[in-house]
C-alpha cells in the first residue's frame, strides 16, 4: 500500500463540532513537535490540546479515526500516537522530511509504521497545502475534502506545499501496526475486503468460514498482540 484515501471519516455534524472546538484552542509554533532534521523545514502551527476543548477535540477525532472499519482493517493498529491538530497559512509549509522511526517514551513509545492526515478544511477554502508523498511510485499529491483521510507509510519522504491563501487545518497521527511487514498488511487488507463482500453475498457459507480461518491463522503467524 503506497497510500489509501478514506472519505467521510468525519461527517458534517462532526466537522461542525470540531470547528467550534478549534475556535477555543490556542496555537503554538509547530517546530516544538518536530524532530531535529524536520524542525529546520517545518513552518506551521500546532494546537494546544491540553484545554478542555482541546482534549474533547482530540478524543472525538481519535474515536472517529481509530474506530473506522476501513482504517482499522488497513492499519491494524497496535499502538497509536496522540492525535495532533496542525494549521498552515500565510505562506507556511512543511518541507521534505521523514518522520522519526520511533516516537514517545516508556510505555507510550511506538514504532511509526503508518501516518495519517485527516483534512478539516474544505479544499476550496485555501490554495496550496497539498500533502506530497515521494515514493518509488513517484510523487503523489493529496488534497481531500473535509472529513477525508489519507493513510500512508511513514517511511516515505513527504512534504506539505506552501499555503498561499486561506488556512489548512488537519489532524495528524502515527500508528504502530500489529502487522509490521507492509506486504503482509496489504495482503490481509485484501482478504478483509473479500470477507466483507462474502458476508453480503454468501453469509454462513463454507467459503466464508474458510476465509475466516485463513485470516485468523495469518494474524497468528504475523501479528503482535
Amino acid at each position: 500500500m503506497t497510500l489509501l484515501t478514506i472519505g467521510n471519516v468525519l461527517g458534517e455534524d462532526q466537522l461542525a463540532a470540531a470547528r467550534v472546538m478549534l475556535e477555543r484552542v490556542t496555537w503554538k509554533d509547530g517546530k516544538a513537535t518536530a524532530g531535529k532534521t524536520a524542525r529546520a523545514v517545518k513552518e506551521n502551527q500546532q494546537a494546544d490540546l491540553t484545554s478542555g476543548a482541546g482534549q474533547q477535540l482530540r478524543e472525538r477525532v481519535s474515536d472517529a479515526v481509530f474506530q473506522h472499519p476501513v482504517f482499522a482493517a488497513a492499519a491494524r493498529p497496535r499502538r497509536t500516537s496522540p492525535v495532533m491538530i496542525s494549521k498552515t497559512s500565510d505562506g507556511e509549509h512543511y518541507g521534505r522530511h521523514v518522520d522519526n522511526a520511533f516516537m514517545g517514551k516508556g510505555e507510550t513509545r511506538l514504532r511509526t509504521d503508518l501516518s495519517f492526515t485527516l483534512f478539516l478544511s474544505e479544499p476550496e477554502s485555501y490554495d496550496g497545502g497539498e500533502l506530497v508523498l515521494h515514493s518509488p511510485m513517484g510523487e503523489q499529491a493529496v488534497k481531500l475534502s473535509a472529513g477525508g483521510l489519507v493513510l500512508y507509510p511513514t517511511s516515505d519522504i513527504h512534504e506539505v506545499k506552501p499555503v498561499t491563501r486561506g488556512e489548512r487545518l488537519v489532524a495528524v497521527g502515527w500508528i504502530e501496526s500489529s502487522i509490521a511487514d507492509a506486504s503482509q498488511r496489504a495482503l490481509l487488507f485484501d482478504l478483509e475486503n473479500l470477507r466483507a463482500s462474502l458476508r453480503q453475498t454468501m453469509p454462513g457459507s463454507e467459503e466464508l468460514l474458510t476465509l475466516d480461518k485463513t485470516v485468523a491463522n495469518l494474524l497468528r503467524m504475523w501479528g503482535q498482540a
